[in-house]
């Protein structure tokens, strides 16, 4: 069976966008300075940050679970990426904070490029079952 392309754009960006998201749980843990500012900022409680670390995590585990042929686990991975940045957005919004925007942003770029390349390649590999 040949490798089409789409299949290793999709694995790039899907592991960038997991990769990205480990990188970006990793400070909510460590509660820099800088985190809790730009939290305090747009009005997010600090009590919130172990969770905020947890769905990007799940996020990026659902992610690789996807790459590792669970597909389900990957669109839940990307959709539920997607839908916490655009709640992120949002909340930058609300808070009308709109030079750290692009954080978020980017973000969500990843992720909703990862959910549209799973889309694709599930639509093109055909009437294979996802598990």
């Amino acid at each position: 069976m040949e490798e089409k392309p789409i299949f290793r754009v999709y694995v790039i960006v899907t592991v960038v966008t997991g990769a990205a998201n480990v990188y970006a749980a990793v400070p909510d843990l460590l509660r820099p300075r800088w985190v809790l500012d730009n939290m305090a900022e747009v009005g997010v409680p600090r009590p919130w940050l172990p969770l905020l670390a947890i769905l990007k995590g799940a996020g990026a585990a659902g992610l690789l679970l996807g790459l590792l042929g669970f597909r389900t686990a990957g669109f839940a991975g990307a959709t539920e990426l997607s839908l916490f940045f655009l709640g992120a957005i949002a909340t930058h919004v609300r808070a009308r904070v709109f030079h750290t925007i692009a954080f978020p942003g980017a973000y969500l770029a990843l992720a909703s490029a990862s959910l549209a390349l799973a889309m694709e390649r599930r639509r093109t590999a055909g009437a294979s079952p996802a598990r």
